[in-house]
């Protein structure tokens, strides 16, 4: 049975598309096979993964009305070794048009079921609000990881955050936990940056993921050439952060089971 994790944060700006998109490909260079969701109608994770949102014959918003199915709408990136459910601009009409929709907000776990099978991954990109799409991701996934920039408002974001994921949880969906939190665009040298980092390590523990995500050049580079940093540079400080991040994940999933 696939992993399914929400990639999500209310707040924009974050390195919630370049976690996406990057651990996407480190876990599908680890063998594991991987599902990538756009649910962002920006679809910068779909062009990320080298796949034009402009020519597109089906996407998420047709599986979320149930004119496609997953099988149907899927592409694989062949260069990054994984499958994308892709997004564009045609995705932010979806709200509208579910508005009376019984059961609206569990469209996308009703459609991944006769996927799930087929994949070890399923990472669900979020767009930077809380909405019905980001609602639908919510509802659908099993964790949640939080990728945040250690600085002083990111801290008032995350706390809105865990009570949208706490009420989720509550009415929704029982088995919604935070899988961990993404410390990203880190700069070691910056004091405010290690005190909030801290800060979160007290209150959250483990649920921290030890791997640090830098700031680097060559992750903000990847997206112009419509691929993940691992097929830009896969030597940078970026690229191997993120398959570190990959390698705590399938470490983490390996010790719950011997548990």
């Amino acid at each position: 049975m696939s992993k399914i994790l929400a990639i999500t944060n209310q707040k924009g700006g974050v390195g919630k598309t370049t976690t996406t998109v990057n651990l996407a490909a480190s876990l599908g260079a680890a063998k594991q096979r991987v599902l990538l969701i756009d649910l962002d109608p920006q679809g910068n994770a779909t062009m990320g993964s080298g796949i034009n949102k402009a020519d597109l014959e089906a996407t998420i918003y047709d599986v979320l009305l149930g004119e496609k199915t997953i099988a149907e709408a899927r592409i694989r990136s062949a260069a990054c070794k994984y499958d994308v459910l892709p997004a564009n601009r045609e995705l932010a009409g979806a709200e509208i048009e579910l508005v009376g929709v019984e059961g609206r907000e569990m469209r996308l776990k009703e459609e991944l079921q006769p996927v799930l099978d087929e994949y070890d991954y399923i990472l669900v990109d979020c767009p930077p609000a809380l909405n019905l799409l980001t609602l639908n991701g919510l509802c659908a996934a099993k964790s949640v990881m939080i990728p945040m920039q250690c600085e002083y408002y990111a801290l008032e974001g995350l706390s809105d955050l865990v009570n949208t994921i706490r009420k989720v949880r509550e009415n929704l969906n029982p088995e919604l936990e935070i899988e961990g939190l993404l410390r990203t665009m880190f700069d070691p040298r910056n004091a405010l940056a290690q005190q909030v980092s801290d800060q979160l390590q007290q209150h959250f523990g483990d649920k921290v993921y030890r791997t640090v995500i830098p700031r680097n050049v060559r992750l903000a580079e990847a997206p112009s050439f419509g691929i993940p940093a691992l097929y830009h540079d896969s030597q940078s400080k970026g690229t191997l952060a993120y398959l570190a991040l990959a390698g705590e994940m399938l470490n983490n999933s390996m010790a719950r089971v011997a548990a």
